[in-house]
């Protein structure tokens, strides 16, 4: 049965942002609530959709399919493209998750001055854009809207941005863009592909299909089926289904990012704006981790199985790596942005493992992640705002000056270092329990993970010792700056920390929704 709730929860951003590009700027006061009156009507509509999900359906639900594109291929068949949209337990806590942050972000959106039409009209596009890449079920449709976001988000950090923001900005086009050839690779590769197991009886012919319910059921795609279907493609000397997980690790691990694809992702949160900052660590980087389940597990898990050390691998290493680095830094935005890089390592482990557990922590992290990299940031911009200052050596005893901020500060950094009861914790755990009760990983790999753990406590706990506690100095000029948070700060700030105990206490609020969706996921390995 159609219904319209995913399609409104794209469009009606992406209408509104047309909306806003109409208005004069006479009317310049009202683009913010506009922003902020969309995210308030989208947030509803996904509680609705939380509310109204079946948590025990295995099978995708709030299906809406439009035929959209058919193009006869001569003897090769037809290709089809749908425009389908549709919910599961992988994706419904990533839509939810999309809700709370495109909220925040709307509401740390509000003191923008600088061409504010052009802002919120590129925020309201990118809403749109990033709902529609979770939502999507056709790889084609998918593809399209994975590709479409990274125009905003260009231009948010390019024009918005600090003073590299030119550099950043072309730095993180240019490597989503390689990634995104990557994965167009294998789309195109999975189309052409198929041989008669996709043979219409209604049309008398074979379709080739982007349909992720199709793609992802049949094990019989990027060989030369359609010639030989017993022989294995070949392309440069690797099996072509091979060749193709290869590409998507690469292409969804720029976006993650993963170690050594990541070097984009320091320079673009510390050149972004705090609310696109906001944006990019809670949703964009799940996106990559989402395509990675949805698509490279879900469309080759015989070669994720085969591939199992290289995933977990890479998960491993930018864990440890991300939380040497993060260590290192004086700058506290290029110290969250590493620990971003540490904490998604757990997802790619989590995802190795192969267990109920480790998935479900995965799918879990991702959003306990999302939450509180928000409020991260949005902890490193009330600092910035005030003083234009992120260096952590040039502030002291903070909590005295600042004790509002000090209270949302401290849920933030000791829910992300893994306190019980808050979302880093629940996350971590759920993956290393899966790393260790996994078949396919020997106990070394979790315990070389855990190291993060120990590192992540570390930074945050040296950073609030140095910045909030002790004898109050900041520089002359920073000090009459240093005010409490006002009430916009406040309901961002605590909203986010009340949010992160709520689902760090009540974890089975993801879990039930994940669950039977994970079981199905596994059964294919």
């Amino acid at each position: 049965m159609n219904n319209i709730l995913l399609s409104t929860l794209i469009f009606l951003p992406i209408g509104a942002a047309v909306l806003v590009l109409l208005l004069p700027n006479a009317y310049k006061d009202s683009f913010k609530w506009i922003s902020i009156l969309v995210s308030i009507i989208n947030l509803l509509n996904i509680f609705s959709l939380y509310n109204s999900f079946d948590r025990q359906l295995t099978s995708f639900q709030f299906l809406e399919q439009y035929e959209w594109i058919r193009m006869g291929l001569g003897s090769l068949g037809i290709l089809s493209i749908d425009y389908l949209l549709g919910v599961d337990g992988i994706n419904m806590p990533m839509v939810l998750l999309s809700g709370i942050i495109f909220m925040a972000g709307s509401i740390a959106s509000f003191n923008i001055e600088h061409r504010p039409k052009a802002y919120h009209a590129l925020y309201l596009l990118l809403s749109g854009t990033v709902i529609g890449c979770f939502v999507a079920l056709d790889f084609f449709l998918f593809f399209i809207f994975f590709e479409f976001m990274l125009l905003p988000m260009y231009f948010l950090i390019g024009i918005w941005g600090g003073e590299r923001r030119e550099y950043s900005a072309i730095k993180f086009f240019i490597y989503t863009f390689v990634g995104s050839v990557f994965i167009l690779i294998v789309m195109i590769g999975l189309a052409m592909s198929v041989n008669d197991t996709f043979f219409s009886q209604e049309l008398g012919t074979v379709v080739h299909t982007f349909d992720f319910r199709l793609l992802g059921d049949f094990k019989n795609y990027l060989h030369d089926s359609l010639l030989a279907p017993d022989k294995t493609q070949l392309i440069l000397g690797v099996p072509a289904r091979n060749f193709a997980f290869v590409l998507l690790l690469i292409g969804f691990g720029i976006k993650l990012p993963t170690v050594p694809l990541h070097t984009w992702l320091p320079d673009a949160h510390v050149e972004a704006p705090t609310p696109v900052s906001v944006i990019l660590a809670g949703i964009l980087l799940k996106i990559g981790a989402y395509g990675f389940i949805r698509i490279a597990y879900g469309f080759f898990p015989d070669i994720a199985y085969q591939c199992t050390y290289v995933v977990a691998g890479a998960g491993v290493i930018s864990i440890v790596y991300g939380a040497f680095n993060a260590l290192a830094q004086e700058d506290l935005k290029k110290m969250i942005a590493y620990s971003s890089v540490s904490h998604m390592g757990f997802v790619l482990l989590g995802l190795s493992a192969m267990t109920a557990e480790g998935v479900n922590g995965a799918i879990y992290q991702m959003f306990g992640h999302g939450i509180l990299s928000a409020l991260l940031f949005l902890i490193a911009g009330v600092i910035y705002d005030r003083t234009h200052n992120r260096l952590i050596e040039n502030f002291r005893g903070l909590a005295t000056k600042m004790p509002l901020f000090t209270v949302a500060v401290t849920i933030g950094f000791f829910g992300a270092l893994g306190l019980p009861s808050l979302p880093g914790f629940i996350g971590e755990f759920f993956t290393l329990m899966g790393a260790f009760q996994s078949k396919v990983l020997p106990d070394w790999v979790a315990m070389i993970a855990m190291l993060g753990l120990v590192l992540s406590a570390g930074y945050f706990l040296w950073t609030l010792q140095r910045m909030f506690f002790g004898k109050f100095w900041a520089n002359r000029n920073q000090e009459a700056h240093l005010k409490d948070l006002d009430l916009r700060e406040i309901v961002l700030l605590y909203g986010l920390s009340v949010l992160a105990i709520i689902f760090g206490i009540f974890p089975n609020l993801i879990f039930d929704i994940s669950g039977e969706s994970v079981k199905l996921f596994l059964e294919k390995f």
